[in-house]
């Protein structure tokens, strides 16, 4: 009971999560939306401090190798045994940092260059026989992508043509260039974005609406095909880190809606059928190939999240209400690989989606509710630590509500038999604290007897007690004068009246 009055009280005081809207917006204040994974950034600003770190740690390595060849070169001048052989393993070495180099400058300007009579020729042979890269049975799913794809760039005629050789150009690319790392790929698949869209709108002059469907179709096309390669690749620790998220998640199964402040009551039949349904949705992005689909998924979501507040307060829902919400339905629902999704989308979805729009504000809330999940602890949820803790060990739960504990259908004596049981519980435990203090007590007056005489007999033993024998009394100055009744009396104070 004093629980839930304290729970009250701080909810009247303030709400245990607030997020701001402009928390949401990149700090480097663009406008856009950003994203924990971008460090606050969104899409645009991210990838401009990347390319200063990355072309900071290129100039770094090249003054690294510069120095060291020096230091080959004059070890090599001041010997002239085996160091021959390490300066010319170290030009190797070299030469090979400036090819790897000017091949990662060279990349992105490769995927869009005309195709010649090579690449014209090898796209022929590619027709003729499988591409050696993919040599396997392609999935139905890839196989009625790629066909609506084509169907889809018919109707841009010329256009169509010209998107589809670029994305086969792309895609031939990627599949070269498996040993890049995920953040490589993912910026090689952003500049193409980008490359793209440039040309819908200035060289093959596409209104804004189809340049926006036309971006849609060219990311399900090419990630359907890229799936495999680049969602949870093996070289991340994306993987570990969807264990240990799940794991987290399992450790907060006790997190009751109240200690969010989530205004949702789900005895209410529509309401609980918007939570299944916001569940399901965020359970189901785990089986969508596209990012953009995935985005459909969190944004079906959200809004059936928005709804179910809705019925519950019978007035619109506020960001204060949707973002506890959308916490606990994470909790409740617990999607599978969370984070490789997450990662998934932030690297290879269409920028623009992610930085604008009703799906990147609710994508990026769903990173804010999984970064407060990484980081909840008792002063998020207005518990003490101690009740935290045995929360979290399993040693004890949440009393739950009557309401959550009884169907309407049970009979009044069942109600009564729990009730009165679960207040014998409540009495036993106050009762074990009250014997837990007591003794605790016991023990403090012990130890504060034991200490005080102790404290005594070391001042005692210090300072020793001397008596000394009584003194004899003084006598009186005019004890000895027998002609006291001669002395004259004492002068009294004269008024003077002039």
């Amino acid at each position: 009971f004093s629980f839930n009055r304290k729970k009250m009280n701080l909810k009247s005081e303030r709400r245990g999560i607030h997020v701001d809207q402009s928390e949401l917006l990149c700090k480097k204040g663009c406008g856009y939306y950003g994203n924990p994974a971008w460090q606050g950034f969104c899409s645009k600003c991210w990838r401009e401090e990347y390319h200063k770190a990355r072309q900071k740690q290129i100039q770094e390595d090249w003054e690294l190798a510069e120095r060291l060849q020096r230091e080959e070169e004059e070890a090599y001048a001041s010997s002239q045994s085996t160091q021959g052989a390490q300066s010319l393993t170290f030009s190797k070495f070299e030469e090979k940092k400036t090819n790897e180099k000017t091949r990662k400058v060279t990349t992105v300007k490769k995927f869009f260059t005309a195709s010649s009579r090579a690449g014209a020729k090898k796209e022929i042979q590619e027709a003729k026989a499988p591409s050696p890269s993919i040599n396997r049975q392609a999935s139905i799913e890839t196989d009625r992508v790629s066909k609506e794809f084509i169907e889809f760039l018919k109707t841009y005629h010329k256009p169509g043509q010209d998107i589809y050789k670029q994305c086969k150009l792309f895609l031939d690319t990627m599949n070269h260039k498996r040993d890049l790392s995920i953040e490589e790929q993912s910026e090689c698949a952003q500049d193409f974005y980008q490359n793209v869209a440039d040309k819908l709108q200035t060289r093959w002059k596409v209104p804004p609406e189809k340049v926006e469907k036309a971006m849609d179709q060219i990311e399900k096309y090419i990630m359907t095909r890229q799936y495999k390669y680049v969602f949870c690749p093996e070289t991340t620790d994306d993987e570990k880190k969807d264990l240990a998220v799940q794991k987290r998640i399992r450790a907060l199964h006790w997190v009751t809606p109240q200690m969010l402040c989530v205004p949702v009551n789900e005895e209410i039949p529509e309401v609980s059928d918007m939570v299944v349904k916001a569940i399901t949705d965020i359970i189901e992005m785990d089986s969508k190939r596209v990012p953009r689909d995935k985005l459909a998924c969190i944004t079906k979501c959200s809004k059936h999240i928005f709804n179910a507040i809705k019925i519950t307060k019978n007035e619109p829902a506020s960001a204060d209400d949707f973002l506890p919400t959308l916490i606990y339905i994470v909790l409740k629902g617990n999607p599978p690989r969370l984070q490789s999704n997450i990662q998934y989308i932030t690297r290879f979805c269409n920028p623009s989606r992610l930085m604008t729009g009703e799906d990147g504000y609710y994508f990026t809330n769903l990173c804010c509710a999984v970064a407060f999940i990484e980081k909840l602890d008792a002063q998020s949820l207005n518990l003490s630590q101690e009740d935290f803790d045995r929360f979290m060990t399993g040693q004890t739960s949440p009393k739950k509500q009557e309401s959550d504990s009884f169907s309407p259908d049970v009979c009044l004596g069942v109600k009564q038999m729990c009730k009165s049981l679960d207040l014998l519980s409540q009495l036993n435990e106050r009762q074990e604290r009250i014997v837990s203090e007591a003794k605790k007590l016991e023990k403090d007056l012990i130890d504060w007897t034991d200490g005080i005489t102790k404290e005594v007999e070391e001042i005692v033993e210090k300072y020793p007690l001397e008596i000394k024998p009584k003194s004899q009394a003084l006598a009186a100055i005019d004890s000895e004068n027998v002609e006291n009744d001669k002395l004259p009396p004492p002068l009294q104070p004269q008024v003077y009246a002039g």
